[in-house]
């Protein structure tokens, strides 16, 4: 019996993990094949490919991101091989199974919960005899007096997880596992209850062998994976078992990155001086689910969160400068309103993580939050990803505005393509982060560029625009916030900004540049012939004058950028002149811009030829 496992990731990169578990238990009693697509591949490319197999039976993995897209799918398939069985598997479809079951006819079973035992028995029984009320944990169609009816048969205990094998070991997977992200599990349940995550309705946590992960991943690392995510809800709640994970992977990494989610204020700190005295920079990066830091939101979730230890973990993390940290807020909650999810943003963007995630409440099936909606007045998408359009507290318009900081977040935050400067403007600008990108998203929609594309450029001279607008309307108002810009000092840390946001030379910039040639080619001249005047650095490259050219920008900035830097302090009595120079020495990696600074006073004539 020929069976094809597929699934519509989001992302081409991504792969999924459940449809390996399911042939790693299956696949030696059954031909399996594993069919990966995107939400993005049409339709009929899908269909095509997997008519191409001829399968007897075809099982989806359905997510909210992708169960839309797998309806039209399998609606093309019954019509195409009407013969074919069709299971259906996975969170989006494990709640409601009744509504799945009546709306998407075409499907003639959806497996429930944890697949590999119930899946394996659910073929046995369509290769034989079809007593499929004998498999726990499905939902299927018998037919009654000529009429189908809906059977949901008793869920399926749970699975002692050292039984199940490796998901690991196909072959076929090993040429794209450097390109692609590997999920990994060490673990499944979670001991938390939060009304809004289906992870809080399975009750304990389990654990895979020890022995077995840390095989698993020394595998994957020798076969060339670069990626790991591990899929386990809280990574961090055993202290020992986390400890001893995170130790293996500083003695093996051999350059993967491994991405975890953890629960920030049940760190213990003799994990935290562990990572910070051992762990290679840049092998570890965590996500981190703040969600709201309003304590009566936390409560009507079943959210336990101390803020205070969560803040000590975020700093010290930060501290040891070597891992990444991407915290999570959840715009929508029960009792969070405009000016709360302010604060909460606020004291979240005060962490200054490497990545601030802005998301918005999706209804669940399944969870608590969505069977308690009428209770907080909440409205909502009726089809997936059913995100909240409204509740009590939070109506709609708010919702479209904090999108608009999403909007702007995602473009220059978290891409970090302007880090000084937005740092400039959310400590000594505006009268918070929040009401920063509050402001440029609400400009940015009047302007309608949410409409059209952008390129490096564009995010530069959009912000500039903004601030020159906001600043020139405040400054006639007279006490507006944005009075206090210094347009100087912005415009300055934008073009540094600027230069360190390109690997190579770049051929433009976004502003005028007005250092006349004749200036241009003193500056050059006067850089090779004393480079010590610069730095000890900057003289030990050994460039000349035609080096200098190829390879470095000038600007001059009229205030001192290397204090600013180093102490934060605007001194204007003395200019800089900026020089980052590209691609200079042959190092074997990606090529990363050096800025050198030259200052003089003011008045002198230090700059002049």
């Amino acid at each position: 019996m020929k069976v094809v496992l597929s699934t519509l990731n989001a992302k081409f990169i991504h792969t999924s993990l459940a449809l390996r578990c399911l042939k790693a238990y299956s696949g030696e009693r059954f031909d399996i094949d594993i069919a990966e697509y995107t939400i993005k591949d049409p339709a009929m490319n899908i269909v095509s490919d997997i008519f191409s197999r001829r399968p007897d039976v075809v099982g989806f993995s359905c997510y909210i991101w992708n169960i839309e897209e797998t309806i039209t799918v399998i609606n093309m398939l019954r019509k195409i091989m009407p013969e074919v069985k069709i299971v259906l598997g996975g969170p989006e479809v494990s709640y409601d199974t009744d509504y799945w079951m009546d709306r998407v006819q075409e499907v003639d079973f959806i497996v429930v919960g944890e697949g590999e035992e119930t899946f394996h028995h659910l073929l046995t029984e369509i290769e034989g005899d079809g007593k499929y009320h004998m498999v726990f944990g499905i939902a299927y169609r018998k037919l009654r007096e000529e009429l189908p009816e809906v059977v949901i048969t008793p869920p399926r205990p749970k699975l002692n997880l050292n039984e199940l094998p490796s998901p690991h070991r196909f072959k076929e997977d090993l040429p794209h596992l450097a390109s692609r992200v590997v999920y990994f599990e060490t673990s499944r349940g979670c001991p938390f209850s939060c009304q809004f995550c289906l992870s809080s309705i399975e009750v304990g946590v389990r654990y895979f062998d020890m022995e077995r992960t840390k095989a698993d991943i020394l595998y994957l690392i020798d076969s060339g994976a670069k990626l790991i995510k591990f899929v386990d809800r809280t990574f961090n709640i055993k202290r020992d078992y986390a400890l001893e994970i995170f130790r293996f992977l500083i003695e093996n990494h051999r350059g993967c990155v491994f991405q975890f989610e953890i629960t920030a204020d049940i760190m213990r700190p003799e994990v935290l001086d562990y990572l910070a005295e051992h762990a290679p920079p840049g092998i570890f990066r965590f996500e981190i689910g703040v969600q709201s830091t309003n304590d009566p939101t936390n409560e009507a979730v079943q959210r336990r969160q101390n803020w205070s230890k969560l803040v000590r973990t975020v700093t010290k993390v930060k501290e040891s400068g070597k891992i990444d940290q991407h915290l999570d807020l959840i715009a929508g909650l029960p009792l969070e309103n405009y000016e709360t999810f302010r604060g909460t943003f606020n004291d979240v963007f005060a962490l200054r993580p490497e990545e601030l995630q802005l998301g918005f409440l999706k209804m669940l099936r399944g969870t608590g939050l969505r069977r308690d909606a009428a209770k907080w007045g909440y409205i909502y998408m009726d089809r997936s990803p059913y995100e909240m359009l409204g509740n009590d507290l939070m109506p709609f318009a708010d919702i479209v505005r904090i999108k608009r900081v999403e909007d702007v977040l995602e473009k220059y935050w978290n891409a970090h393509r302007m880090d000084h400067t937005l740092l400039y403007l959310v400590d000594r600008v505006f009268p918070s982060p929040f009401d920063f990108f509050q402001l440029f998203g609400d400009f940015w929609e009047r302007k309608g560029w949410q409409k059209i594309g952008h390129q490096l450029e564009d995010l530069f001279s959009r912000l500039w625009m903004f601030l020159v607008e906001l600043s020139d309307e405040r400054t006639e108002t007279d006490g507006g916030t944005a009075a206090r810009l210094d347009k100087e000092v912005a415009f300055g840390l934008m073009k540094y900004d600027y230069f360190l946001n390109h690997n190579y030379k770049p051929r433009k910039t976004w502003w005028d540049f007005t250092m006349d040639k004749a200036e241009w080619s003193g500056h050059m001249r006067r850089l090779a012939e004393r480079p010590g005047e610069v730095s000890e650095e900057f003289a030990a490259l050994g460039l000349g004058e035609r080096e200098l050219q190829k390879h470095a920008v000038l600007e001059k900035l009229p205030f001192d950028l290397a204090a600013y830097l180093s102490t934060g302090a605007v001194r204007k009595e003395r200019h800089t002149l900026l020089a980052v120079l590209y691609a200079v020495e042959a190092t074997g990696g990606k090529p990363k811009p050096r800025p050198f600074m030259l200052s003089a006073e003011a008045e002198s004539e230090a700059f002049s030829l």
